[in-house]
């Protein structure tokens, strides 16, 4: 599965970017501090420093994912968008 958090300008040089997993009420990093966390370190990738790839997909990974984008230098210096992921 991939997800896509996409960025469509900014002047902040390297924008920071965290993943998080939203389910049943409580909120888990995916990627934080440029790395996966917790199980998704052996199963997961990001893409072109934006997409969130996971591998081996179950139903325990139906959650909603949230890409938070901060950048300091921009007008605006913190965005976010949420997915929700099904898996069947």
């Amino acid at each position: 599965v991939e997800l896509s958090c996409i960025i469509k300008s900014t002047v902040t040089r390297d924008p920071r970017i965290e993943w998080k997993k939203i389910r049943d009420g409580e909120t888990s990093y995916v990627f934080f501090d440029n790395k996966m966390q917790g199980d998704f370190a052996t199963r997961a990738e990001i893409l072109s420093r934006t997409s969130l790839v996971i591998k081996n997909t179950t139903r325990m990974d139906t959650a909603t994912y949230r890409c938070e984008v901060a950048a300091p230098s921009d007008t605006k210096t913190i965005d976010e968008i949420n997915i929700q992921l099904t898996v069947q």
